[in-house]
């Protein structure tokens, strides 16, 4: 049987000011880390045959912190990148809810994604976009048949993984637990289905107060 271990990255400067990240990046805040290195002592114990991490800096920084120096192979996904928001990416909200070509469909992302158009904003399409998330879980498991491995990727990824393991529909994703950064959510494969243990549980925290959203 394979464990699989999910997580979001740590919280970034971006997070802090509510900027849209997608493809780019920015760095881990203080809280950031701290939030990554209590995951990793809750993780002490797991002995995990790897980590897989996008290639965004971001996450493979929270996959670094995570192993505490512990010698646990790290290997990076382009796949298991953020979803590219295109001309969104860098500007807050409303920044973008200010733009009339942009408004509609930002509130259709996160209200009505199943009806998202993501070409006005030159962005990835979700269909696409979930399809090569899919791809990058089907890799990660053909290639640990058991054992226990974690992947470090972003908030839409996450609901991407979920959507595809559990079945869940476009127009569902957003459904809540919300994932919250360096929370950790854990499922098994068995050869036939995906089993879930928990999502976004967030109990490793010291207080509920360091939780972000974006």
């Amino acid at each position: 049987m394979l464990n699989i271990y999910l997580t979001r990255h740590g919280e970034t400067q971006w997070n802090k000011e509510n900027r849209l990240q997608g493809s780019k990046d920015s760095e881990l805040t203080d809280n950031g880390i701290e939030n990554a290195i209590m995951l990793g002592k809750r993780l002490s114990n797991i002995d995990f045959n790897a980590i897989y991490s996008s290639t965004s800096e971001r996450a493979f920084q929270t996959a670094k912190y995570i192993t505490l120096d512990k010698d646990i192979p790290i290997y990076t996904n382009e796949d298991l990148k953020e979803i590219h928001f295109g001309e969104w990416e860098g500007k807050t909200k409303e920044e973008i809810l200010a733009i009339k070509n942009y408004n509609i469909q930002f509130r259709n992302f996160w209200d009505n994604p199943h009806t998202y158009n993501h070409k006005p904003h030159k962005g990835e399409g979700l269909t696409v976009f979930k399809q090569r998330v899919e791809d990058a879980v089907r890799r990660v498991i053909s290639e640990n048949h058991n054992g226990n491995i974690l992947i470090v990727t972003h908030a839409v990824v996450i609901r991407a993984i979920l959507s595809f393991t559990m079945n869940i529909s476009t127009e569902q994703m957003w459904e809540p637990p919300f994932i919250h950064g360096t929370s950790l959510t854990t499922f098994n494969w068995d050869g036939e289905q995906f089993n879930y243990k928990m999502i976004g549980d967030t109990s490793h925290f010291m207080s509920e107060t360091k939780l972000y959203s974006g």
